[in-house]
């Protein structure tokens, strides 16, 4: 049996555009949490206010 890791609410906010993305999210071995997000829309992917709470 398979065990699962507990979910996340990832809240990302790009700090050049200010668009906010509300995400689930599992952590991850690098200490992260993988929720698929890639880059905002305005193609910045390096500074952005991240935000985890217990879902």
């Amino acid at each position: 049996m398979t065990e699962t890791k507990p979910r996340f609410k990832v809240t990302i906010r790009c700090q050049q555009c200010g668009e906010k993305y509300i995400l689930r999210g599992r952590p991850n071995n690098e200490g992260g949490y993988d929720t698929g997000f890639k880059r905002c829309v305005c193609g910045n992917d390096t500074k952005l206010d991240v935000d985890v709470s217990p879902e």
